[in-house]
């Protein structure tokens, strides 16, 4: 079976990371797959920002947190978030952003690191203390967060769960 393949059948959401830092090779690795994802008409109108820096990491963790009415860490101590923002304006925004999400996910895991999903950078970044740190960053005005794609070294790989009947319909 191809490489690709095997890492679309294999990767899975990590939820527990070691401290080990993601080195720069890796990360720009990821986030280059990341603009080669597909988007409508090909207008590319996604961002990925890649908070490296401890405290805007920890800030949108907090936030994110904040959303859930929690204050447990939702990042599970992932040392990268890469936040995927989108056009606002652009009716294929979240699409496209999905999109990138899923080529940082499966590129992580190409790489050996681990990924996951965290939902919420929507209501995350509408917020006065969400939108600084989108200025801070410079994402272009009218852009909405996506989804939060955390990275880092697997502390633990999950086993796939079972794939549900019916999944797959064949209209031949």
């Amino acid at each position: 079976m191809k490489s690709t393949l095997t890492d679309l059948l294999t990767r899975r959401a990590v939820r527990k990371y070691t401290d080990e830092p993601v080195s720069r090779e890796a990360l720009d690795a990821v986030l280059e797959a990341g603009t080669y994802a597909p988007t409508a008409r090909g207008e590319q109108r996604a961002c990925i920002v890649a908070v490296t820096n401890k405290a805007d990491r920890d800030a949108i963790s907090r936030l994110n947190a904040g959303v859930m009415g929690m204050d447990a860490d939702p990042f599970y101590g992932a040392p990268v978030v890469c936040v995927v923002f989108a056009d606002g304006t652009w009716p294929m925004a979240q699409k496209d952003g999905s999109l990138v999400m899923g080529n940082l996910m499966n590129a992580a895991h190409a790489l050996g690191l681990g990924s996951c999903w965290i939902d919420r950078a929507e209501p995350v970044f509408e917020t006065e203390e969400g939108k600084a740190l989108m200025k801070k960053w410079g994402v272009p005005e009218g852009y909405v967060g996506v989804g939060n794609c955390i990275l880092g070294h697997a502390a633990e790989t999950p086993e796939p769960k079972p794939r549900k009947e019916g999944w797959i319909i064949r209209a031949e």
